[in-house]
């Protein structure tokens, strides 16, 4: 049977695969065929394809394929599973029911080198946790997120692909030539992207591994000319950078206002703040708003322009986000 397929280089195909299926647009129906050094991926809309990737549509015979074998169809119940690269993540207190989903995602046709299982909360300050390896052999594996690719150990460093459309919210918001500090930046989530949408963005995180995961992943998407990546405590080692931002990111929920001084210190003229906060759903963002108020002091005018849920945290707390325009008066 004829269809329109996407007709790229073998070695672009896996992430054409990840595009098109992020946009809705891989056709699932059919098998992916490759033909000496092409791969033709089916798509369902032809129409919908971004432009660079309009011009390699094609019309070829693609067999049908059998629908997807599921992790939920071989255990006869939808287990809770969350992807991250080529790793699938579970969260069982039972061992054996954890081992039992492990072998279906390792049986199925989900995409898939290692599955792991939460072994401890996330601890200590620099926000990592402990991991069973139920299947595979390693926790470093590397995640693609909104046409980006972050390379990251999960043992080593803190990151949540939950936060990909919050993530894409912030960073949407970004224009060209603009002064960015990510005080709490991890190994790039908000820092690459933003510095690919023509940013200037100096990088700070304590925790050694994740700035050089962030150093790499500057190169591997192009932007290290446009990234200072910092290792180090954000109060100790952003003196150089005071009164320049003209955005600050502060994803630090637990504790990011313990450095609000430093955020103000930081701000230009103007600048657009994005204060992470963890609260009780009677006040989500009284607490947050009235930090920066009391920060900001007489030195800025604070204006609270969206005051945002990201998740639910616990029973009665909210992760919110408020975007706060500071002018300095």
């Amino acid at each position: 049977m004829s269809v329109p397929c996407v007709a790229v280089a073998r070695e672009r195909g896996e992430a054409v695969r990840e595009r098109l299926a992020d946009a809705c647009l891989l056709d699932g129906d059919h098998r992916i065929a490759v033909d000496g050094d092409t791969i033709y991926i089916p798509v369902t809309d032809p129409g919908a394809l971004p432009d660079d990737l309009a011009d390699s549509l094609v019309e070829r015979d693609a067999a049908e394929r059998d629908r997807p074998k599921t992790p939920a169809e071989i255990l006869g119940y939808e287990p809770s599973l969350e992807r991250l690269g080529d790793i699938v993540i579970v969260d069982e207190d039972d061992d054996e029911r954890a081992r039992e989903i492990a072998d279906a995602v390792m049986a199925s046709d989900l995409p898939c080198e290692t599955v792991l299982n939460r072994a401890s909360p996330i601890e200590g300050e620099l926000r990592v946790r402990r991991w069973d390896v139920l299947a595979g052999n390693g926790t470093e594996t590397v995640h693609r997120e909104y046409g980006h690719e972050f390379a990251l150990d999960v043992a080593e460093v803190y990151f949540s692909p939950r936060l990909a459309t919050e993530r894409h919210r912030v960073i949407e918001q970004v224009t060209p030539d603009e002064s960015v500090i990510d005080m709490f930046a991890g190994v790039g989530p908000y820092a690459i992207p933003m510095a690919a949408r023509g940013a200037d963005v100096v990088a700070c995180d304590l925790n050694d591994v994740a700035i050089d995961y962030l150093r790499e992943n500057a190169e591997r998407n192009g932007v290290a000319e446009r990234v200072t990546a910092i290792a180090g405590d954000v109060r100790e080692t952003t003196d150089a950078y005071a009164d320049t931002a003209d955005r600050l990111v502060m994803n630090l929920p637990h504790s990011a206002d313990a450095f609000l001084d430093t955020a103000v210190a930081l701000a230009g003229e103007e600048c657009a703040l994005h204060f992470y906060d963890i609260q009780h759903e009677d006040d989500p963002f009284g607490p947050g708003t009235r930090a920066i108020r009391e920060a900001a002091g007489a030195e800025y005018d604070v204006s609270v322009e969206t005051e945002h849920v990201v998740k639910s945290y616990a029973p009665h707390e909210y992760n919110v986000c408020l975007d706060v325009r500071l002018t300095r008066r």
